[in-house]
């Protein structure tokens, strides 16, 4: 969740750490700090609480030389966000900085060793304790400081990405990783490190993605002081990668599929509303070597090359959290829909505690955007280590949770800045359903006529979504309306009731206005007596399935004198007559609907929360990529 920046190489580091800290602030943080070691040996650290601007600030008059440093973006876990529990931390001496994300599960235990023998601390943290322990090991052990990074943790119960500097040795960054991203940049005699790729596209397209439990020490040895009076330094640079328990790893070097353009507004005030209309091209990029030109045949590799897997299938587990969740409700309509085969859709927070029966001949379909979701990640490392079948469905490629898959999909929509999930969710939803297709026509299990049907309509999605879009100003006229709202309902049915929790999802988040989705047909079961003239309701309310049963639940909410928001099919006449506001979607597949009605919900939620003057990108308390429990 914390952003990782570092950088070794003759440019000034400040500016490329700052740039980068910047890059990641979409991760959603509290506090920013940086450490630099100058020119004399001195290592410096400087923090503050808030935004990185903040810390540019507090900079801004002070000693930032030097050609080696780490920075951070704090998420608070242990400790209150303010200064002092800002990263970097000092070991006792002052003689190691350190970055971490992560949780040290077991720091109590190590702190209270260390204070028997000393050592004293400043902040709350649980990341001190870790620097601490690395110093103590390197002075009472006679070790260099990878050696004491790599015996300090095999004594550290719990997740971490970490970063140290050593002001007696300014020609070396030690960094290390479990269970939370780290990469390493390869540069022109220069090393870039970061929690993702986004602070490196800028100076290189090489990259090697640290696995776990593994140390890497990246070294600039300098030939020549006296050059830098002309502004270079000539150096021979190196890189070495071991475990913690010293066994040697050979790099692989691999290159980025991300451009700069990708990660700038391109325009618009925000990443979201950017993201928002990016989606036809993202899905027509998703779709694109999957769905033939034709538009009348599937191919997924990540299905084809395990056909027997799924085809052998008992049961379909999908695990994911948050909007993937969502995505993963609206896969199991269509998979049990097409693919006659039972699908349970689980939270990977509770799947992992909860002890669950997982057999050998078990799918377990993950889901994430970052590929880094630390509480899906140890989900499918339990269910594999059960003998179950992982694929996954990600967009980041080279992330922790496709590499340790069986096999899987990349959605390829690019990089999703804004915290509050819209492309990234579309595509999901259409690798899902294309993946649900291909099962049932493999098992025979869909009419041939049906399934050509929808592929189809597939192709047609990213048209239809631009006419959606085309409504952007009347919903940001009237969404002016609803900001003094303190609670929403939102209410589908089928396919839509994971649509109706995704729009009251994206409404918490960026505008925190209270929100719930539910089955329109359990509002009766206690939600209808919320319903009043300052309660908005959203309905999803498609023109297929249960349609009029949908009708009924308005009529019931009018009643009561409840204010109605209805996503409708175009041409719609009953709902139509009888809510106060209509957005109008497309006609399309029963299955494909929820791809047309999100939109709708995605673009309220946005523009309530801008008249509210809310950070719609960085909204409070909320991290893009859930690294730790």
């Amino acid at each position: 969740m914390c952003g990782i920046v570092g950088y070794i190489g003759k440019k000034k580091a400040y500016p490329i750490l700052i740039k980068g800290l910047h890059r990641l602030e979409y991760r959603g943080y509290d506090s920013a700090g940086v450490a630099l070691i100058n020119e004399q040996g001195q290592l410096n650290v400087y923090k503050a609480k808030g935004k990185v601007s903040e810390l540019e600030a507090f900079c801004a008059e002070k000693d930032t030389c030097g050609n080696i440093g780490i920075a951070h973006t704090r998420w608070a876990t242990h400790g209150e966000p303010n200064t002092v529990n800002a990263h970097p931390h000092y070991s006792e001496s002052e003689r190691l900085a350190i970055i971490h994300n992560g949780i040290i599960e077991n720091y109590a235990v190590l702190k209270a060793g260390l204070m028997e023998q000393g050592y004293s601390f400043k902040s709350d943290t649980d990341t001190e304790v870790l620097v601490q322990l690395v110093e103590y090991t390197q002075v009472n052990r006679h070790v260099d400081l990878k050696t004491a990074v790599q015996l300090a943790l095999q004594q550290v119960i719990g997740a971490y990405a970490i970063a140290i500097l050593d002001k007696e040795h300014p020609d070396t960054l030690i960094a290390a990783r479990k269970g939370s991203p780290l990469v390493v940049g390869i540069g022109e005699d220069e090393y870039f490190l970061a929690s993702d790729a986004t602070p490196i596209v800028e100076y290189t397209d090489k990259v090697i993605y640290i696995e776990d439990e593994e140390v890497v020490a990246l070294k600039l040895k300098v030939e020549s002081l006296k050059l830098k009076e002309v502004g270079e330094v000539k150096v021979e640079s190196n890189i070495d990668i071991t475990t913690i328990n010293n066994v040697t790893k050979t790099p692989e070097i691999k290159r980025l599929e991300l451009s700069l353009s990708q990660l700038e507004k391109g325009g618009y005030p925000h990443f979201m509303i950017k993201e928002i209309f990016e989606q036809p091209r993202t899905l027509t990029d998703s779709m694109r070597g999957r769905v033939n030109v034709r538009q009348d045949n599937i191919a997924l590799s990540g299905f084809i090359d395990n056909k027997e897997r799924f085809l052998n299938a008992k049961r379909i587990i999908i695990t994911a959290c948050g909007t993937s969740w969502h995505a993963g409700l609206i896969a199991m309509y269509a998979i049990e829909e097409f693919a006659q085969i039972p699908v349970e859709v689980e939270y990977s927070s509770e799947f992992r505690y909860r002890k669950p029966v997982i057999n050998k001949d078990d799918v377990v379909i993950a889901i994430s955007q970052s590929g880094e979701t630390a509480d899906t990640l140890a989900a499918i490392q339990l269910a594999k280590s059960k003998g179950a079948f992982i694929f996954s469905i990600c967009n980041v490629v080279g992330a922790s949770i496709p590499r340790i898959s069986d096999s899987g999909c990349y959605t390829h929509v690019g990089p999703e800045i804004g915290v509050a999930s819209t492309k990234a969710f579309t595509a999901q939803v259409v690798a899902l359903t294309m993946l649900a297709l291909c099962i049932g026509k493999e098992k025979g299990t869909m009419t041939e006529e049906q399934y050509l049907s929808i592929v189809r309509e597939l192709g047609q999605i990213p048209d239809k979504i631009e006419r959606v879009l085309g409504q952007n100003k009347r919903i940001a006229d009237f969404a002016k309306t609803f900001t003094y709202a303190q609670n929403f309902i939102y209410l589908g049915r089928g396919y839509n009731f994971p649509v109706a929790m995704e729009g009251a999802l994206k409404l918490k988040e960026i505008s925190y206005i209270h929100a719930e989705g539910y089955p329109a047909a359990e509002m009766k079961h206690g939600p209808i007596a919320l319903i009043s003239q300052e309660m908005p309701v959203v309905v999803v309310a498609p023109h297929c399935g249960t349609y009029e049963k949908v009708v009924s639940n308005i009529q019931e909410i009018k009643a009561r004198k409840g204010r109605v928001i209805a996503v409708v099919t175009e041409g719609d006449e009953l709902v139509s007559k009888i809510a106060d506001y209509i957005i109008e979607v497309p006609q399309t597949e029963e299955c494909l609907t929820p791809l047309l009605t999100v939109i709708p919900l995605q673009l309220l939620a946005y523009h309530i929360a801008v008249v509210k003057g809310c950070d719609v990108d960085q909204p409070r308390n909320l991290a893009k990529s859930v690294t730790v429990e």
